[in-house]
């Protein structure tokens, strides 16, 4: 995906490329990703599936997170910002 095309992307349309990664992921076909959305919230959401998600997210969107970006995450919207910052 085209850098630039990121930045112009509304949270809502980076919301409906993640949607499908998310249920992917983390096997869960009703999955409904949102900003407020926590790890505690997935029963299947631990070390390794968050690994896989992130590294899915990179390849969708062309960026790259450090394990200090991703560590501190606290939700999806932080996600959203991230990923906005990092195609800027």
């Amino acid at each position: 995906m085209d850098k630039n095309e990121i930045i112009k992307m509304h949270k809502n349309q980076i919301v409906s490329h993640l949607t499908p990664i998310f249920r992917d992921v983390f096997n869960d076909d009703t999955l409904v990703v949102t900003e407020s959305l926590t790890a505690a919230e997935v029963p299947t959401w631990d070390s390794l599936s968050n690994i896989n998600m992130i590294v899915a997210v990179e390849k969708e969107f062309g960026v790259k997170f450090s394990i200090k970006d991703v560590r501190n995450l606290k939700n999806v919207g932080e996600l959203l910002e991230l990923i906005k910052r990092k195609a800027a």
